[in-house]
């Protein structure tokens, strides 16, 4: 599994950005995949994640009831689209690999990182 992110980008306060997470590697339809964001100064932090089932996982996400994580096999992609930006949402966004059945929400357990994408929001 090889990830790489797109879709980030500036955005105001209140829009819409959606990612993708695209593996250019072997069987991404085994993996679960999981989006993190580090914001500057902060710690990196679980956002969502989609098990190869496509079970979700939103616990513990600063961002939920605004995010939906989609994935599209045929297409090796996994989204996130991000409703209702703030400025506190801004940070590089990363996805990475996961091998268990059920995705956790700790960034130990996963693998294969991307490089990230920045998101920024403006006020």
């Amino acid at each position: 599994v090889q990830l790489v992110e797109s879709g980030g980008g500036l955005v105001q306060a209140g829009n819409s950005l959606t990612l993708s997470c695209t593996n250019s590697g072997s069987d991404f339809s085994k993996h679960g995949i999981g989006w993190f964001r580090q914001a500057p100064g902060k710690e990196l932090e679980f956002v969502a994640a989609i098990s190869w089932r496509a079970e979700k996982v939103y616990r513990t996400s600063p961002m939920q009831g605004r995010i939906t994580i989609s994935r599209d096999n045929a297409k090796n992609t996994v989204f996130l689209q991000m409703n209702n930006l703030r400025p506190d949402d801004t940070a590089v966004y990363r996805c990475a690999a996961i091998t268990y059945s059920i995705p956790t929400t700790y960034f130990n357990d996963y693998g294969s990182w991307g490089q990230g994408t920045q998101v920024t929001v403006s006020s």
